[in-house]
């Protein structure tokens, strides 16, 4: 059985390369998880998991991870990426993690995913204690790509 993760952090990263993988790569390693697997999960905190900085990660490690990422090859074109959290007033309940990408500036993505938080508490009638939300925008020089994501991990 997998353990069930205890904290997470919020981590975000741009990137510029050649083609849009290398960019992608480029902004994994920004944010800080560039040299691990990540596994996508479906957006939910755990009960009772705490937001945590610094978090060192095993190298070649299988990380639990949601994100939003999107690249372009467009110069001049603006991306972002944003993921937000939503922490329930009632501890042993889960929270929501939400992500989301657009062509679009980031003020425009991080209020839609805070949205998407509030409306996924509301459809699960849980009440809402806070958001906290992450998000990076970047214009295109050649080949970009943005990355915004909730590690989740174990202390």
């Amino acid at each position: 059985m997998v353990p069930t993760p205890n904290i997470y952090q919020l981590v975000k990263g741009s990137g510029e390369g050649r083609m849009p993988l290398n960019a992608f790569d480029l902004a994994l390693l920004n944010a800080g998880v560039g040299d691990t697997n990540l596994v996508r999960m479906s957006s939910i905190v755990p009960p009772g998991a705490e937001e945590v900085t610094g978090l060192v990660l095993p190298k070649g490690g299988l990380i639990p991870i949601a994100y939003a990422t999107i690249s372009s090859t467009t110069p001049g074109e603006t991306i972002a990426a944003a993921i937000a959290v939503g922490i329930p007033e009632d501890p042993t309940e889960p929270g929501v993690i939400m992500e989301f990408e657009d062509f679009k500036p980031l003020s425009y993505v991080e209020s839609t995913v805070r949205q998407m938080v509030v409306d996924g508490f509301e459809y699960r009638n849980r009440k809402l204690k806070a958001v906290k939300s992450l998000g990076i925008e970047h214009t295109v020089v050649h080949t970009g790509s943005v990355f915004a994501a909730a590690v989740l991990w174990y202390k």
